[in-house]
């Protein structure tokens, strides 16, 4: 089931989040974060979307949407991160996730919503581009983790065309 993450949640978002700042150049956190930061940000946007997929009471993904830029002409313009718990990948919780975003994003107005991927990431990238999202852009070595510089590509999903 997919439903608006709540506060809840928190704790359950942040031990997947976590494994991915540990493990993965996927996020360019490079330091766990608990129960409180996730809440903080669940509710830092009211307008934007933070959504759940919990299967048997257990929180096993989620995705969100926030401001890209700070600009007001930017205010149409999100970008968009999904985080399905490892031992749960390839079983189509991040689409359905994405496409419950995408419509959500779609009906309150938004124009366009942007992915940033970490480089390279062929599964990423892959899924991004089967959802719809187009290659606009890539800037090299902006991240810096595990003693490595790492390109990040933009993918655009223009979502009222």
């Amino acid at each position: 089931m997919i439903r608006p993450a709540t506060s809840n949640d928190a704790k359950a978002i942040a031990a997947i989040y976590n494994y991915y700042i540990l493990h993965t150049q996927i996020t360019f956190e490079e330091s766990p974060v608990d129960e409180q930061a996730i809440s903080i940000r669940i509710h830092a946007e009211p307008k934007l979307p933070w959504l759940v997929f919990e299967e048997s009471n257990q929180v096993i993904g989620y995705c969100y949407a926030t401001p890209w830029k700070s600009r007001s002409a930017y205010r149409y313009t999100l970008e968009c991160s999904v985080y399905v718990m490892d031992s749960h990948q390839n079983k189509g919780i991040g689409k359905k996730l994405y496409l419950t975003l995408i419509q959500n994003l779609k009906n309150k107005g938004f124009h366009s919503v942007l992915a940033g991927i970490s480089l390279p990431n062929k599964v990423s990238v892959s899924f991004h581009e089967k959802l719809g999202f187009k290659k606009v852009g890539q800037l090299e070595q902006v991240g810096f983790k595990f003693k490595e510089w790492i390109d990040v590509g933009y993918w655009q999903y223009v979502l009222n065309k």
